[in-house]
């Protein structure tokens, strides 16, 4: 027999692949393509307290080996994703996780507060929609000029213990390959309460049209994500897992059950696929499938033989 399952905390996922943040939406269109319960997790599309239009002009732009976005955090806000999307979250049978991102502290508090007051109140009634909150800590902090919460130690640490404080879920911290240091940010996440550590973000990127000589967003830069920065990520999640005693969730590149095992071997919990979901609209159901068989291949029983071995 072969498991397949990992956990983290309470949390129990039947495998270890969770469609990342950005690229699953809510989970709905994917549905119509094959059973999204056969994954072992959902990241939703990231949400902000107040809806957001996001960017405007091109959004998506394809590059070697990846793609670079500059979709802007385009999303419901809480109160409606709470409203509209959770009743189809309630019936599927995979770890939820909602992505939470804000330009204020007050923005993660008040929406973790509300994601809190929601999940109380499905308890009561027996049901259950969310089962972690994924804190996009790489959202610019308006009132420090724009320089994103994740990028400082100490600014990252407050946002972090505040959202902890808001709420009893099980939280775990996306972190910017942009931080001063990867290693100790996580370790400091840990150190206030999060549950797990999730990384790797895009990597900031650009692209020049040189016809109209200007970049191609209106924003100037991008983020790049796709098979190009998977060697980055890996080495990151690597790090990261020797640091902490909490679980990672590791995401970059991924796009083959042999990738997926290389983050497990460097020591991820569970993995997020991305870009994949663009390329491959079936990429979910596919890997659930490819990952098992690799195993049986290999005579791997369980994960947890081969994870954090290197």
């Amino acid at each position: 027999m072969i498991n397949l399952s990992a956990n983290i905390g309470q949390v129990h996922f039947k495998n270890p692949i969770v469609m990342a943040s950005g690229t699953f939406g809510f989970g709905r269109e994917y549905g119509k393509l094959y059973d999204v319960s056969k994954l072992g997790g959902i990241s939703g599309k990231g949400l902000t307290l107040n809806p957001k239009a996001g960017n405007p002009g091109t959004r998506v732009y394809e590059t070697a080996s990846g793609m670079l976005n500059s979709v802007g955090l385009e999303n419901p806000g809480v109160a409606a994703f709470l409203e509209k999307e959770c009743p189809y979250w309630e019936t599927l049978d995979t770890v939820r996780m909602v992505n939470l991102g804000g330009n204020t502290m007050d923005d993660y508090v008040r929406g973790a507060e509300l994601i809190q007051q929601d999940a109380d109140a499905r308890m009561l009634a027996g049901n259950k929609a969310v089962d972690m909150i994924e804190l996009n800590i790489s959202c610019p902090n308006v009132k420090e000029g724009g320089i994103a919460f994740g990028v400082k130690t100490c600014a990252a640490q407050e946002v972090v213990r505040a959202v902890r404080g808001a709420t009893k879920l099980p939280l775990a911290v996306k972190l910017s390959p942009n931080a001063e240091d990867i290693a100790d940010m996580a370790f400091m996440c840990q150190e206030e309460g999060a549950d797990a550590i999730s990384l790797i973000n895009t990597i900031s990127g650009m692209k020049i049209d040189v016809r109209r000589r200007s970049s191609v967003f209106n924003n100037l830069y991008a983020g790049l994500s796709g098979p190009a920065i998977k060697p980055v990520a890996l080495r990151m999640v690597h790090q990261v897992a020797k640091r902490v005693t909490i679980p990672v969730i590791g995401m970059g590149g991924i796009t083959s059950a042999t990738d997926i095992i290389e983050f497990i071997m460097a020591g991820a919990t569970v993995v997020q696929v991305g870009t994949y979901n663009f390329m491959n609209l079936r990429a979910g159901n596919e890997l659930v499938e490819e990952l098992e068989q690799f195993m049986i291949q290999e005579n791997i029983r369980s994960l947890d033989e081969i994870r954090g071995i290197v």
